[in-house]
């Protein structure tokens, strides 16, 4: 997540990273504004300054996921020399942010359908965008090699992709024998062998 650059910016970023740790451990709806409050060390009233409701914090903690994403996924394409390895090294770095961010995206994967319709549909059109970078690559890998015979639409082989890396959340552990890194190379090698020369 993003820096904080003022104080009351700290502040949130703290009840962020407390809400991650409740919300992870007791669940979204078991857990109440007053047990976020004493967590942080804080008032009822004064986390309401910050926060409206539970709402609000699980809101923000799917916008700043899915910003800081975003902006991971297009600057690793970006600096790739061809697309396919864009694309390779984007895989990578799901499976290295998943395993180093378990409980995080935990929450992320499992308390989505305590969203009001209307907010669900918002970050699902930035979850979209997230796709698209990674589907542009693989057309512009496809564009590249006309050879090359896709059995799926490249959205569905994205998505497919992106559930299998997505879901390291669930079995990594870090007493394992693969650092993220490498489990990442694995899994992207292993992933991508359909559409490698």
């Amino acid at each position: 997540m993003s820096e904080p650059t003022t104080r009351a910016d700290a502040q949130r970023a703290r009840v962020l990273a407390t809400s991650v740790e409740i919300f992870g451990t007791r669940g979204y709806r078991a857990t109440s504004m007053n047990e976020i409050a004493a967590g942080v060390g804080l008032s009822k009233p004064t986390l309401y300054h910050y926060f409206r409701n539970k709402e609000e914090l699980l809101v923000r903690i799917y916008s700043d996921v899915l910003d800081e994403s975003l902006r991971m996924a297009r600057a690793t394409v970006a600096a790739a020399p061809t697309p396919l390895d864009g694309l390779r090294e984007l895989l990578v770095s799901r499976v290295v942010y998943t395993c180093e961010n378990r409980e995080l995206l935990k929450i992320c994967f499992e308390e989505e359908d305590e969203l009001r319709p209307d907010l669900a549909e918002e970050l699902l059109v930035r979850r979209r965008a997230f796709e698209d970078v990674a589907v542009d690559a693989l057309c512009g890998h496809l564009a590249a090699h006309p050879q090359m015979h896709l059995t799926m639409a490249p959205k569905v082989f994205v998505n497919l992709c992106l559930g299998a890396v997505n879901w390291t959340y669930k079995w990594y552990r870090p007493t394992g024998p693969r650092t993220p890194q490498e489990l990442g190379r694995e899994m992207a090698d292993a992933l991508l062998m359909a559409v490698t020369p």
